[in-house]
């Protein structure tokens, strides 16, 4: 998995802050065990990690699609050891695109706090054109994927032209669109018309860490080949 270099040590307030949550949240879901532990610096100081920040995200995404405690101690103990705070971003936007709706509408002060960096105008444009937020009637205030929010963020700085990041986007939309329909019929099959909405989401509990992980080692190994046939291929 991908590691985050030069991560910034966050105490407790400041990740509470960041995450929107309240800092008693933040304690009760390492009691159990939602968070690893703190790494504990000078003065007895518990420092938190973007490791932490993306896990409380995806927690918060979870909880949107009204999966219940149990069922996202389940959902994390399911995901592998060593994932970095980009993976969980990605878990976190795979699962939001199975949501029927994970927008927010914030001003821009928050969006810069979510987001964790300042936004010029050309940055708002870019992620606009993304379709991670768009401007709203109120004064600037924007609707916001939260689910994409920090994946597009991340993309603002990769060197890479906009319009072939646009491009990529609808690649992955497509596809990834036709293979959630097709696994959805699959999942429909399991599914009795006399089950319970609690079994239903019981089944999505075990089963959505196990669909995105499976998507992403799919995703990188294919690209991995990809690429070792185009260098291998001759280039004028």
């Amino acid at each position: 998995m991908a590691t985050d270099i030069e991560e910034p040590a966050l105490t407790v307030d400041e990740l509470a802050a960041r995450a929107g949550v309240t800092v008693r949240t933040v304690r009760f879901y390492s009691t159990r065990g939602l968070l690893p532990p703190p790494v504990i610096g000078p003065r007895r100081v518990g420092h938190y990690s973007q490791e932490h920040l993306a896990r409380l995200a995806l927690i918060e995404e979870l909880q949107h699609q009204g999966m219940t405690l149990a069922g996202i101690e389940r959902y994390l103990q399911q995901l592998p050891d060593g994932l970095s705070a980009h993976d969980l971003a990605i878990h976190r936007a795979v699962v939001a695109s199975w949501a029927p709706d994970a927008a927010e509408e914030v001003i821009r002060a928050e969006l810069e706090r979510r987001a964790g960096r300042p936004l010029g105008e050309k940055d708002l444009g870019r992620l606009t054109a993304m379709g991670v937020l768009r401007e709203t009637a109120g004064p600037d205030a924007y609707r916001v994927d939260l689910g994409l929010l920090r994946l597009g963020v991340q993309l603002l700085d990769v060197p890479m032209a906009h319009e072939t990041i646009l491009a990529a986007r609808e690649v992955l939309l497509k596809h990834t669109r036709a293979a959630a329909h097709e696994l959805s019929l699959l999942f429909r099959d399991e599914v009795s018309e006399h089950d319970s909405v609690e079994a239903v989401k019981d089944l999505s509990a075990h089963m959505q860490p196990l669909v995105v992980q499976a998507l992403l080692t799919t995703f990188q190994r294919s690209l991995n080949e990809e690429l070792r046939e185009w260098l291998k291929a001759p280039h004028n």
